[in-house]
């Protein structure tokens, strides 16, 4: 088949242009649900019929060429399964075609990076790569080797976040280079966020993580629409940072799309406001900003220059105990019962291994706890908890039964203003954000992109 020479204009245009390529090319073939009905027997087809073409489904087949760089299927859904895995393996087959569209892209945008990273004579060694590998096999309490088997078990490779982290690197290192040394901040505008800082003491400040999807007014109607199909996935469980990574448009991608602390004044409008209208945990969006759509997920709150509650460090003694397997819920019911009989005769932490002996429960001592990384249910209960309480049982009949006492507790002091380096740091990485998208959108626009 003939290849396909466009220039990457505008990367959602390139992105559907195979589909319609194909619609228009063979009307028939893609109609959907119009298709009229008996269209395969005016085909006049062969009932006994042989395919002279043997596919090999290990054959790597270009999907897209950017510059004379092959993107084959095979890197696509390699990076596919990432996500999948991301998502505790639970994706609709529909969202599937969505999100391999979305990955192409995100590797179309990958490519263009690490090429123009090498053009300035930035390449990230083997041995950096396979060190930051280690980093990530380390986190899921594996060796390299162990992960690599788990990521080939899952459809994935060792060498699809290999090549992630290497555009990140790549594109982290060139904007060091070539755009942060033009980014300059003033003394004065630091003082400014200084004072406005004190002056609004005790005004909430948000932790928020954002999905930036840039849009042109030809293709907005599409990028909402994925954007819905995004935040549906969240709320059923995905992984928000995972999204973020893959998908996002911002520079923030590569830490799963966390802006940090913020004040609703410091955003566009349609973002501060949006953020006052959500608590802790929720998810809105699509918003219209300027170029495109934002995501927006509230992380975390707190009052500018207060002490917050949820800061407080605990320390903690949990008591747990775990239901054999087919055990039913009658039978933990029963468990339960009695877990919550012995809490009851509780006198303080020093009588947590004479109870835990009767229930036949472990105790796990954690003397380094903040509130704030509590789940939510639990962070309410431990902050209004005296020293020597126990929180009620919770569990399930998978996870078990277990309660946490409250061995003692050193509550936070009021916060100073962030120093004068920090301020100004995040001011710098704000404007390197901006001109890091113009930069990526600049090589799109000049990019060679074969589609076959």
């Amino acid at each position: 088949m003939a290849m396909r020479k466009i220039c990457a204009g505008s990367r959602k245009t390139l992105i559907f242009m195979t589909m319609s390529i194909t619609a228009a090319a063979f009307p028939g073939v893609v109609a959907g649900p119009a298709m009229a009905q008996g269209t395969a027997d005016s085909l006049n087809l062969p009932s006994d019929l042989t395919i002279f073409e043997n596919r090999d489904p290990n054959l790597h087949k270009p999907t897209a060429v950017v510059n004379g760089q092959i993107i084959t299927q095979t890197d696509v859904d390699q990076r596919l399964a990432l996500i999948v895995l991301a998502n505790g393996g639970k994706v609709p087959d529909e969202e599937l075609d969505r999100l391999r569209l979305q990955v192409l892209r995100n590797l179309i945008d990958e490519t263009l990076q690490i090429q123009e990273a090498k053009a300035n004579d930035i390449v990230i060694s083997p041995q950096e790569l396979d060190q930051s590998f280690a980093r990530v096999a380390g986190n899921f309490r594996q060796t390299p080797e162990q992960f690599t088997e788990y990521l080939r078990s899952k459809g994935s490779s060792a060498a699809s976040i290999k090549r992630q982290i290497e555009g990140e690197s790549a594109w982290s290192r060139l904007l060091r280079r070539n755009v942060q040394p033009f980014v300059n901040v003033s003394e004065d505008e630091v003082k400014a966020v200084i004072d406005r800082m004190k002056s609004l003491k005790g005004s909430e400040e948000y932790r928020v993580g954002e999905i930036y999807l840039s849009a042109t007014p030809d293709n907005a109607e599409q990028i909402v629409a994925n954007a819905r199909n995004i935040i549906d996935q969240i709320r059923q469980g995905g992984s928000f940072a995972a999204y973020a990574r893959q998908f996002s448009e911002a520079s923030t991608a590569a830490v799963g799309g966390d802006l940090g602390w913020v004040r609703p004044g410091q955003l566009p409008e349609a973002l501060g406001q949006a953020l006052t209208e959500i608590s802790v945990g929720q998810i809105v969006g699509p918003i219209q900003r300027p170029g495109g759509f934002s995501i927006l997920y509230l992380m975390d709150k707190r009052q500018v220059l207060t002490a917050d509650p949820r800061d407080a460090v605990l320390s903690l003694k949990q008591i747990s105990v775990n239901f054999a397997a087919g055990t039913t819920q009658a039978q933990a019911n029963a468990t339960v019962q009695k877990f919550t009989e012995n809490l009851q005769n509780l006198q303080g932490c020093g009588t947590v291994a004479d109870i835990a002996q009767k229930l036949g429960a472990d105790v796990i001592d954690n003397d380094n706890v903040r509130i704030r990384d509590l789940p939510a249910p639990l962070q309410e209960l431990m902050m209004n908890l005296q020293v020597g309480q126990a929180t009620p049982p919770f569990g399930s009949v998978d996870s078990g039964v277990r309660a946490l006492v409250l061995c003692g507790r050193d509550d936070p002091q009021d916060t100073g203003a962030p120093s004068f380096d920090q301020i100004m740091a995040q001011i710098e990485d704000e404007r390197v954000n901006k001109r890091a998208r113009i930069y990526l959108r600049d090589l799109r626009r000049d990019a060679i992109i074969d589609y076959n």
